[in-house]
């Protein structure tokens, strides 16, 4: 994808680091630098995660955004997008248990979903489909994904949110499954509830027809930026079911199909 030398990509990313360190919400780059063009979006989100790299942050995978309708209705989007998942945001799980310390977020929204673990040989070819996914996987987790906005309210068109790290805010995985990789992902059945409410639910099926048709739809699209899958990526696959505004203080409890609960309680205390 080519990319417009009148946007200073550079500068872009700069203002997304600043936002993201100093917690302080920005206007839609759309309309303050007329950021539209998706490529031109890509090439912001690729020089930020530069820039967090140069900070000590490493990539430990990716992340698939605007999987489902239902998403998709609420940002007022009509396609996916990817980020990248950085390593700082990966919330320590200890007995199905993680802290999202509300503090380190700006306006954070809780999604249900499943992770997608790569093993040695990642999905290749001229047009990967889901089968070829599933063969590339070594095992499947619940994950619940915070998404945050450094755009402020949320006023976001497909180019402000690709530019924003595809909206990423932090992650937390459930118990790596083999088996849960051989289930029929297309039929699993999420809830996610928040103080034992159920707030949101949906299907695999949600996530582009199946979870590991968003991780085909992935793959295909990295082509695009020369950037491929690598061995132990770990793959967000999509959002479920709507996202849930998160309330500092309250616990959100993800329920997976045969798999143990997930739960990540907020504080008001920062990441280190």
């Amino acid at each position: 994808m080519a990319a417009s030398a009148t946007i200073d990509h550079d500068r872009l990313a700069e203002r997304l680091e600043l936002a993201w360190t100093t917690r302080t919400p920005i206007a839609p780059l759309s309309e303050t630098d007329g950021l539209h063009d998706p490529a031109d979006a890509y090439r912001v989100q690729q020089h930020w995660t530069e820039r967090r790299i140069a900070a000590g942050d490493r990539i430990v995978g990716r992340k698939i955004g605007l999987t489902s309708a239902a998403v998709q209705q609420q940002m007022g989007v009509d396609t996916p997008d990817f980020g990248t998942l950085w390593g700082s945001r990966r919330c320590p799980v200890v007995d199905g248990h993680a802290s999202g310390p509300t503090a380190a977020f700006l306006q954070p929204r809780a999604e249900g979903e499943l992770a997608f673990l790569i093993g040695d040989r990642p999905p290749s070819g001229s047009l990967v489909e889901a089968h070829d996914v599933l063969a590339a996987t070594v095992a499947v987790a619940p994950a619940i994904e915070i998404v945050d906005s450094r755009i402020a309210d949320w006023r976001i068109t497909l180019a402000d949110t690709i530019a924003d790290n595809a909206s990423y805010g932090a992650f937390a995985l459930g118990e790596w499954s083999e088996e849960l990789a051989h289930e029929p992902l297309g039929e699993i059945e999420m809830r996610l509830a928040e103080d034992g409410t159920q707030v949101s639910s949906g299907i695999g099926a949600n996530a582009l027809g199946h979870p590991a048709q968003s991780v085909a739809w992935l793959a295909n699209t990295l082509k695009s930026f020369g950037v491929a899958l690598e061995p132990g990526d770990i793959v967000l696959s999509g959002a479920l079911g709507p996202l849930v505004p998160v309330v500092a203080g309250c616990e959100y409890t993800l329920h997976i199909s045969g798999q143990e609960p997930l739960t990540i309680a907020f504080t008001e205390e920062r990441y280190r």
